[in-house]
C-alpha cells in the first residue's frame, strides 16, 4: 500500500520499496498532459519526499516549456554490432596493436553472439550487470579480467555517445548515475589482488638458479630495475648507460602475428630512466667486454644466427642490437621465461611469475623508505595512488622492519 502526501505535497507518494513517485496533470497551450515518474531528469531514483518534490516540479517547469523548444533531434538507432564495426573502421587507428587484438578476442569470442544485435538504447543494465556476475562468479574468470570486459562496455557505450546513437539519458542510465550504471559484481572474500613479492629466502634461491642461465639477463633486469617482462626483452644496448649507471626505457617486445617487434610503450609514463646498482653496472660492463673480445668465429656465428625484427618506426633492425641476445647471436624473447617457470616450479615449489619480481623491486625500496615520487618514476606508473600500494603491502621485509621498531617503543 502507497502513501499519499499531505495537501501541500499534492502529487508525490510514498512506494512499497520505500523510494517515492511523483504524478501531475497539467494544461499547456489548451493541451492536457499527464505524466507519472520515479526518478528525476538524470535516471536517479527518488530517495526522499523532498526529491520527488523537485522532481515533480523539474517535469512540470519540462513539460511546460517542451512547446517553446526546437524539436528534438533524433537520436540514430544503431545495434551493438553496427556501432563496433563502425568504431573498427573509424576510430581506433591509433590504438596500440595489443589492445586491438584484446579489443578483437572479447568481442569475437564473448561480446557480439550475447549483445550484438541490441539496439543500443535498448540493451537493459541488469542485462550487462547478470552477464559480468556469471563470467566471475559462475565461469571462474578472474576479477581482472571481468575488469576488461566492463571497459569494453564503457568503451561501447562512450562511442556511441560520441557518434549520437545514445542521447544523454541513456548514456547517463548506462555509465554515469551511480544507482542505475553497468557495475563490477562484488569481489570474492577470497580474491587476491595485493601485490605479490618473493621472500628474500625465494629471492635467494632465484638468484642463485638464473645465475649462468639463458634468463639471466631479464631476470636482473627485473629483479634490480623493476622491468616488465616486455619491457625486459625489448631493451637495446643503446639504451645502456655504463659510464653513467643509467638504463633508458624507450620501447618494448611484442609478438604481433606470430612476428617478433619492438613496438612504443603502453603509456607515457613507461618511458623512464632507471638507475642501476653497482651489481648490475658491473654485470652490463662485463657483458660489453665479452662483446668486445669476440673472436671472428664468433662474431660470423652470431651474424649467422641473428634474427631481424621489426623496430617501433617500422624498419628493420638485427637482435643483435637487443640486450637479450646470447652470446651465439640466438635472440631471447618473452617466451624464453616459460621455461624457467616450469622448472622453478618443479624444482624448488615456488610460484614463479616475472611480474613478481618487479613487485618484489618496488616493496623492497618502498620498505627502505625510498621516496614515493623517486620510486613512482622508476616503477613507470601514471599515478602516484599505484605505487603507494607497495608501501602498504605486507612483505616479509616490511613485517620485520615493524616488529624490529616495535621493540624500539
Amino acid at each position: 500500500m502507497t502513501k499519499m502526501g499531505s495537501k501541500n505535497d499534492a502529487g508525490v507518494r510514498e512506494l512499497k520499496n520505500g523510494f517515492w513517485a511523483y504524478r501531475f496533470c497539467i494544461s499547456v497551450g489548451g493541451k492536457k498532459i499527464q505524466q507519472r515518474g520515479s526518478t528525476d531528469q538524470d535516471g536517479n531514483v527518488l530517495r526522499t519526499k523532498a526529491d520527488a518534490i523537485r522532481a515533480r516540479k523539474q517535469a512540470i517547469r519540462l513539460a511546460q516549456l517542451a512547446p517553446m523548444l526546437p524539436p528534438k533531434e533524433e537520436v540514430v538507432k544503431k545495434t551493438v554490432k553496427e556501432l563496433f564495426d563502425e568504431y573498427c573502421e573509424k576510430g581506433r587507428s591509433d590504438r596500440a596493436y595489443q589492445t586491438v587484438h584484446k579489443q578483437d578476442s572479447i568481442w569475437k569470442n564473448h561480446l557480439n553472439s550475447k549483445f550484438g544485435n541490441y539496439y543500443l538504447d535498448e540493451i537493459p543494465v541488469s542485462a550487462i550487470n547478470d552477464y559480468l556476475a556469471d563470467l566471475y562468479y559462475v565461469d571462474g574468470y578472474a576479477f581482472r579480467y571481468v575488469e576488461s570486459f566492463l571497459k569494453m562496455f564503457y568503451l561501447i557505450f562512450g562511442q556511441a555517445y560520441s557518434r549520437g546513437y545514445l542521447s544523454v539519458n541513456d548514456y547517463n542510465r548506462l555509465c554515469v548515475n551511480k544507482d542505475t550504471k553497468i557495475h563490477m559484481p562484488k569481489l570474492k572474500v577470497d580474491e587476491d589482488l595485493e601485490i605479490i613479492a618473493f621472500t628474500d629466502d625465494e629471492c635467494a634461491i632465484l638468484d642463485e638458479y638464473f645465475t649462468g642461465t639463458t634468463g639471466e639477463t631479464a631476470f636482473l633486469l627485473g629483479r634490480y630495475c623493476g622491468l616488465r617482462i616486455n619491457e625486459a626483452y625489448g631493451l637495446k644496448w643503446e639504451n645502456v648507460n655504463v659510464e653513467e649507471g643509467t638504463i633508458r626505457i624507450e620501447q618494448q617486445m611484442q609478438y604481433q602475428q606470430g612476428l617478433i617487434k619492438l613496438v612504443p610503450l603502453k603509456t607515457r609514463n613507461a618511458r623512464r630512466t632507471i638507475y642501476l646498482s653497482k651489481r648490475l653496472i658491473d654485470y652490463f660492463a662485463a657483458l660489453k667486454k665479452q662483446q668486445q673480445e669476440f673472436t671472428p668465429t664468433q662474431l660470423a656465428q652470431r651474424e649467422q644466427n641473428k634474427t631481424n625484427i621489426t623496430d617501433v618506426d617500422g624498419s628493420m633492425i638485427s637482435s643483435l642490437l637487443l640486450v637479450n641476445t646470447l652470446p651465439n647471436g640466438h635472440i631471447q624473447t618473452v617466451n624464453t621465461m616459460k621455461y624457467h617457470t616450469r622448472v622453478i616450479k618443479q624444482t624448488y615449489g615456488i610460484e614463479f611469475k616475472f611480474h613478481y619480481l618487479r613487485h618484489t623491486y618496488g616493496t623492497q625500496l618502498a620498505v627502505m623508505n625510498t621516496p614515493t615520487h623517486i620510486l613512482c618514476r622508476q616503477m613507470g606508473h601514471g599515478n602516484i595512488h599505484v605505487t603507494e600500494k607497495y608501501y602498504i603491502a605486507d612483505s616479509r621485509s616490511g613485517i620485520d622492519a615493524l616488529k624490529s621498531n616495535l621493540e624500539k617503543l
